[in-house]
């Protein structure tokens, strides 16, 4: 899955298409394609790679009124031209382009396919062929499309051309999100207002299991039961960071839903295409010179800087220490004699991390900073600089810049190996589909925050070696957007304090993603259930036990915390929701810390 544009109007389509694709790239992708009704004919081009290598097979002029494009991160099947998208039923009565994961897709061709042939390995092509295979038994379109979907067990954003009906386009949506955009002689589809607010700023969301039947000049949007729906059109801003919100009511869910493109995003700009880790030679050079790496930072990006010194350590064996950036300046340790710093920072504006940057420059330290924003003040005045490639975080509780720093600190320090020719981009794009496993069914968290969160006034995170980086982190998730008293801890340390204020009611999420300390982190929540804490559990498939309340994909150890964090930012998130708070705005807080 990745970006969709669909175009129906009076105006040649081929070039919303490709601008709307172009501007969706921020999401990371390995192929595209674009599907142009004209002349009686459905014409379809789809190419592994870039964008401007499906540009170079198209024919000039290539003119239709109605067309539909996609860019895909490969799920089902591996990235190449046939499993590219758009895919087109057996007859090419029926085109479209699908984001999204069909979980039950095997069980629906065995049952309705056995006579259809499929030219890819996708579950994409199998939504197509049955809804073909469904036409021929005397279904109208909308009767096949209605059908099909309500079959269809996971998440999908779909636009579809009927070649024997060119003055319509169908549109459908379920967990993954999906925009009607409004025009004075047009009607398109996007998976992102940026990828048409070249043409239009009135958008109408979609809701899941809706479908739509879009002409030039109308949109009829229905339930799968039939429902009429009428919905006003919303303005999207002119300013880039407003439009990004989309069908979202708040952008940290839509950051936290990004998360799988960004790590995508990072696994196109960082590798080479051949599997191998692709870091600037000139950044890896200056650390393979050192002789400890200091990594500075404040809150969240601090957090990331845990996990990261697990990584340098670990994976390329140099000593690695963690500032909190307000701190280090006037409490500066002992440097070695080749220290590089590295500065973590979303906006790159960060204040206290500056300042650092200013001190050690002095002394003459080469300083590299992870950022998500290109020019910056860390980025301009570091010697180098390594982007998130995120996309704008605007949500004040960064989530996606916070596993985009984990992603970037792994990289480099694979990068750092004598060889990088292992699974480390496997590894990192099973993730990014892990990831949307759990945020698929991200509505389960709301119930899970109204059972163990909303009825007390604080809330503890316990967990052992990486699980407490990450407990920090989902503690200050919860503590900055909810306004819940919430603290993370190492569990060993319960019995030197913290289990004082354990009393009847209190909650106490337990995580446990390493198998090695599984067992301490269990006898830990026995420590405190015993004196009547709310205990929820949060393990993995290779970690869990009977009576686990949430139990999220198994991954590689040393990635846990990219998966783990999801779970307790939708906790966060939902908590914050059911307490009305300003999700986005947290009371006393600011995006960009730009003072000491």
């Amino acid at each position: 899955m990745c970006g969709i544009t669909g175009y129906i109007g009076r105006e040649n389509c081929t070039e919303h298409l490709l601008k709307g694709l172009t501007r969706l790239e921020y999401r990371g992708y390995d192929s595209a394609g674009i599907s142009v009704y004209g002349n009686g004919s459905v014409r379809t081009f789809k190419q592994k790679g870039r964008i401007d290598d499906l540009k170079a097979l198209l024919p000039s002029p290539l003119y239709g009124n109605l067309g539909i494009g996609h860019t895909r991160w490969a799920t089902h099947g591996e990235p190449n031209q046939k499993n590219a998208h758009p895919h087109s039923s057996s007859s090419g009565r029926y085109t479209l382009v699908h984001n999204g994961v069909i979980e039950n897709y095997e069980e629906l061709q065995s049952k309705w396919l056995q006579n259809a042939p499929l030219t890819s390995s996708t579950d994409t092509e199998v939504i197509v062929q049955m809804i073909e295979t469904l036409s021929l038994t005397g279904l109208s379109t909308k009767e096949a499309f209605i059908f099909t979907l309500s079959e269809l067990k996971g998440s999908y954003a779909i636009a579809m051309i009927d070649r024997d009906a060119p003055d319509e386009l169908w549109v459908a949506k379920n967990k993954s999100p999906l925009l009607i955009g409004l025009g004075d002689t047009f009607m398109s589809v996007v998976s992102d207002a940026i990828a048409s607010i070249h043409a239009t700023n009135q958008y109408i969301e979609l809701k899941d299991e809706e479908i739509v039947r879009l002409t030039s000049s109308s949109a009829s949007i229905e339930t799968l039961q039939g429902e009429e729906i009428k919905r006003k059109p919303f303005k999207a801003s002119i300013d880039d960071s407003d439009i990004e919100k989309g069908p979202y009511m708040h952008y940290m869910l839509k950051e936290i839903d990004e998360q799988p493109a960004v790590i995508r995003s990072l696994i196109s700009h960082y590798s080479d295409g051949k599997g191998e880790i692709d870091i600037s030679s000139s950044a890896k050079e200056c650390l393979l010179k050192a002789d400890r790496i200091h990594i500075v930072a404040c809150g969240t990006s601090y957090h990331a800087g845990l996990v990261g010194k697990e990584y340098l350590e670990k994976i390329a064996g140099i000593p690695t220490e963690v500032h909190i950036a307000s701190e280090f300046v006037y409490n500066t340790p002992l440097l070695g004699s080749h220290p590089v710093f590295l500065y973590l920072s979303q906006s790159g504006e960060t204040a206290d991390s500056r300042a650092v940057l200013v001190e050690m420059k002095k002394l003459g330290y080469p300083s590299i900073t992870i950022t998500n924003a290109k020019g910056s003040t860390l980025s301009r005045e570091s010697d180098h600089t390594l982007l998130l490639h995120a996309g704008p975080e605007i949500a004040v509780a960064s989530t996606k810049a916070y596993t985009a720093q984990i992603a970037v600190l792994y990289l480099v320090a694979k990068s750092l190996m004598k060889t990088t020719r292992d699974s480390s981009i496997k590894d990192l794009s099973r993730v990014a589909q892990s990831m949307e496993a759990i945020i698929d069914h991200k509505e389960n968290y709301q119930a899970l925050a109204k059972h163990y969160l909303l009825e007390s006034r604080n809330a503890f995170f316990i967990g052992r070696a990486m699980d407490y980086h990450v407990c920090l982190e989902g503690a200050l998730k919860l503590k900055e957007i909810s306004y819940i008293q919430s603290e993370g801890f190492a569990g060993g340390e319960l019995k030197h304090g913290t289990i004082a204020l354990i009393e009847e009611g209190t909650p106490v999420i337990a995580l446990t993603t390493q198998t090695g300390t599984d067992p301490n982190i269990r006898n830990n929540a026995k420590e405190v259930l015993s004196r009547g804490a709310h205990v929820l559990f949060i393990s993995t498939e290779n970690t869990k036990k009977e009576g686990d309340q949430n139990v999220i994909p198994s991954c590689p150890e040393l990635l846990s915390p990219l998966l783990s964090v999801i779970p307790l930012q939708l906790l966060a998130y939902y908590a914050a929701l059911e307490k009305g708070c300003d999700v986005d705005k947290p009371r006393n807080l600011a995006k960009s810390v730009t003072v000491e």
